[in-house]
């Protein structure tokens, strides 16, 4: 039993949070952008104020002990009571806002996300932002714990019923072959299915709607490849070592294989993803609307537009909602 002395603060449950989630005292520290030993600190402070172990950091991940697990509940809660009562103060004034945690998928992260934080900066003066951007699925998961206060990423599925959801748009996905390969005034499934398929990982979410959708067409295509890359996957295509599917993002994020790629409808059933903001229902107020609000123009400007004078039959199926 640890002798109990010191106050709990809420600094010290975000560290135990954050070091719960991540598994290590060292990434808990990138997360929250401070030391390690601040970290450490916090903990020990957190755990004397409660006279009890929460977590063995002797094993790798780090563990929970009993103990630990019985107040990341009630943590859990702490924080977002704590994260609520600041939003509801800032809700007259939203320049009033400290800090503002975002996620976002990596496809917006070279044109989208550096416009839409130069907005946001421009009317929150005094907010510390932190983006985080990755695969939809560790978004989400980062959401769930609190980690992040807002995503931008691919639906997955039905939202849980504590999430606020705003949709943004809509894109197919598409057949990238090799530049000259496939005459498209010919069967292009027979010319794709003589050519081995470069997948998508199926750790990601995307990659098992993608594989599950051929499933569903009863289609076996070769391949020999499994990558994770938009710019891996696209420079192989280039290199004529098989043909991929992915969506208009992920060719407009790899523009230097465009001479040497070309886009195509899928010769079969189509497939498409929405890409939507979620955040906590009603912790932000007014704010996820306004934010949706804002990105939908960028999205036209900086996604819709190029991609449709690009690949004019994309008119429609690629869409801000």
């Amino acid at each position: 039993m640890v002798h109990s002395s010191g106050r709990i603060t809420l600094w010290g449950i975000e560290a135990f949070i954050a070091t719960a989630d991540e598994g290590s005292v060292s990434a808990a520290a990138r997360r929250l952008g401070v030391s390690p030993s601040g970290i450490s600190q916090q903990l020990a402070g957190l755990e004397a104020a409660l006279a009890a172990v929460l977590m063995d950091r002797s094993t790798r991940p780090v563990t929970l002990t009993p103990a630990g697990q019985m107040f990341r509940r009630r943590a859990q809660l702490i924080l977002s009571e704590a994260q609520q009562a600041k939003a509801e103060l800032a809700a007259q004034d939203l320049s009033a806002l400290t800090d503002f945690r975002l996620g976002m998928i990596e496809d917006f992260d070279a044109d989208v996300t550096p416009r839409l934080l130069s907005a946001m900066a421009e009317e929150l003066r005094t907010c510390q932002f932190l983006l985080e951007t990755g695969a939809s699925h560790r978004l989400f998961d980062l959401l769930d714990t609190r980690a992040l206060d807002m995503v931008v990423a691919a639906e997955m599925g039905a939202a849980a019923d504590w999430m606020e959801v705003h949709p943004l748009l809509r894109e197919p996905f598409v057949a990238a072959v090799p530049k000259g390969r496939i005459d498209a005034a010919h069967d292009v499934l027979a010319q794709l299915q003589a050519l081995p398929l470069i997948q998508y990982t199926l750790r990601h979410h995307m990659g098992r709607q993608i594989a599950e959708h051929l499933a569903r067409q009863h289609l076996t295509l070769a391949h020999r490849f499994e990558l994770d890359s938009y710019h891996a996957i696209l420079a192989m295509v280039a290199g004529g070592a098989g043909w991929t599917i992915l969506t208009p993002l992920g060719y407009l994020r790899a523009q230097r294989f465009r001479d040497q790629v070309e886009i195509l409808p899928l010769p079969f059933a189509p497939l498409s993803r929405t890409i939507s903001l979620s955040a906590r229902a009603g912790v932000l107020q007014d704010m996820p609307v306004r934010v949706a609000a804002g990105l939908r123009p960028l999205l036209e400007e900086m996604i819709v537009t190029p991609a449709i004078a690009q690949m004019p039959w994309l008119q429609g199926a690629l869409r801000v909602l």
